[in-house]
């Protein structure tokens, strides 16, 4: 049998060598968000559930809930929120064919980030 030939091939970028670009960060960033939404709906979920079962339970849920890492936490899972409802009209707007152009969608991976922070400071505050 003949002997077979590797075939240089060329390798595709990788992390190390590609450069993040805007667009790549916030979409990387949307996924994470909706992920990361999930545990302060499962804090939520528990507190619920403690003050159905008890008010010893409901004490539990409650100081850690309001305690500073339970605040910590529902803050940015609040920044979370505010900015994929943000990348989610950014890719309606997509969807329509609108702002494709390298320009605009980088100009709306930075809207979505700003006003995310303003958006949850905003919230913050008025409550």
């Amino acid at each position: 049998m003949a002997e077979a030939k590797r075939v240089q091939r060329p390798l595709s970028p990788h992390l190390q060598i590609y450069r993040p670009q805007i667009t790549s960060i916030t979409s990387i960033l949307t996924r994470i968000t909706g992920n990361a939404m999930m545990v302060a709906v499962a804090l939520i979920v528990w507190w619920l559930m403690a003050a159905a079962l008890g008010e010893e339970a409901y004490e539990t849920a409650n100081g850690f809930i309001t305690s500073w890492f339970g605040d910590l936490v529902m803050s940015l899972s609040l920044l979370g929120m505010w900015y994929h409802f943000l990348a989610g009209i950014r890719h309606l707007i997509w969807d329509r064919g609108y702002a494709l152009e390298i320009k605009k969608a980088e100009m709306l991976g930075i809207v979505c980030l700003v006003g995310s922070v303003v958006l949850t400071l905003i919230t913050l505050i008025a409550l």
